[in-house]
């Protein structure tokens, strides 16, 4: 006898009772995620602060919460949702303001890494944003103070706290100095 995990929809999983946890929907399967540290709230918020009035300042889309979810593929459903996102306007136009998940990868997708992640789980949703479309990534390393910017799989960049984090053809005009984005006691 079978004891397979049952396969739950972004529907349903935008359904589920809200128990305090914050979940994602992995190729069907539901995943519990752990909130994370003070630092990691500090350091994504210092970016998405940044990157948000920005865009807000040139009209160039939306920069939503860091809960906000992402359905980024079908049958299983994969609900991602990334610390700091972008949505362009050329999106939110085709798209809408959706009630449920955004209906596709983020134009820009951010990960700040926290001590309990482990690299196969950090490549796993890089892998996963660019594959759906995501055409921008950053994963924000607090420890090391260094940024890796992913354009593709194969276009990879490390960034130190002497370099310049540009939002590229992405978010067109947007830079900040990587050392900005750590936060200092």
């Amino acid at each position: 006898m079978s004891t397979a995990a049952k396969i739950m929809t972004a529907d349903e999983l935008l359904r589920l009772p809200d128990d305090g946890y914050r979940y994602e929907l992995i190729e069907g399967e539901l995943r519990k995620m752990t909130p994370p540290g003070y630092e990691h709230g500090i350091v994504g918020q210092s970016l998405a602060w940044r990157l948000a009035a920005f865009v807000h300042q040139n009209k160039l889309g939306h920069v939503p919460l860091a809960e906000t979810g992402f359905l980024i593929s079908h049958d299983p459903d994969t609900v991602r949702a990334p610390d700091v996102s972008f949505v362009s306007k050329a999106q939110v136009q085709r798209c809408g303001l959706p009630v449920s998940y955004f209906p596709e990868a983020p134009a820009l997708a951010v990960e700040v890494v926290s001590p309990d992640d482990t690299a196969e789980e950090v490549d796993s949703k890089i892998r996963q944003w660019i594959s759906a479309g995501t055409k921008l990534a950053w994963v924000v390393y607090p420890r090391g103070r260094t940024v890796t910017v992913y354009r593709s799989l194969d276009d990879i960049r490390v960034l130190t706290e002497k370099d310049q984090l540009e939002g590229e053809d992405v978010v067109p005009g947007f830079r900040c100095r990587v050392a900005d984005i750590f936060v200092t006691t």
